[in-house]
């Protein structure tokens, strides 16, 4: 078990980024790796916040990840291989679908509200 703690802060301008917290000896700067379809993603950034107490970790979304679908980023502890944290794009048909399911149920229940409502008025004058 990784004594890491990382939080999402945001996902910013392509850019995901993480507070990372350590149990033990805060001096050691921790070994993160991230993975999207197990590929390995470079540029990551793990940068030091002496004052704070904390590191800032930083992944860069590769353009080449995104797609239709739901496209996974595993964050990873390299020396323990614990996951941390995971984050995901969501885009597409299937996207499309889920949100239109959304607004039709919300058109139903909205409507099952209004007639509520007026058989309410009806009944009380």
């Amino acid at each position: 078990m990784s004594d890491l703690t990382l939080t999402k802060t945001r996902l910013f301008e392509g850019t995901w980024e993480g507070v990372l917290t350590h149990e033990g000896d805060g001096n050691i700067q921790p070994r993160i790796e991230v993975t999207h379809l197990q590929d390995k993603v470079d540029g990551v950034e793990v940068i030091e916040n002496r004052e704070a107490g904390h590191w800032v970790v930083r992944v860069p979304v590769p353009p080449e990840s995104i797609a239709d679908g739901v496209q996974t980023f595993l964050i990873r502890d390299a020396s323990t291989g614990d996951t941390l944290e995971s984050f995901a794009l969501l885009s597409g048909d299937a996207l499309s679908y889920d949100i239109r399911a959304e607004v039709m149920l919300l058109r139903e229940e909205l409507d099952m509200l209004k007639r509520a409502f007026r058989r309410h008025c009806l009944e009380t004058t």
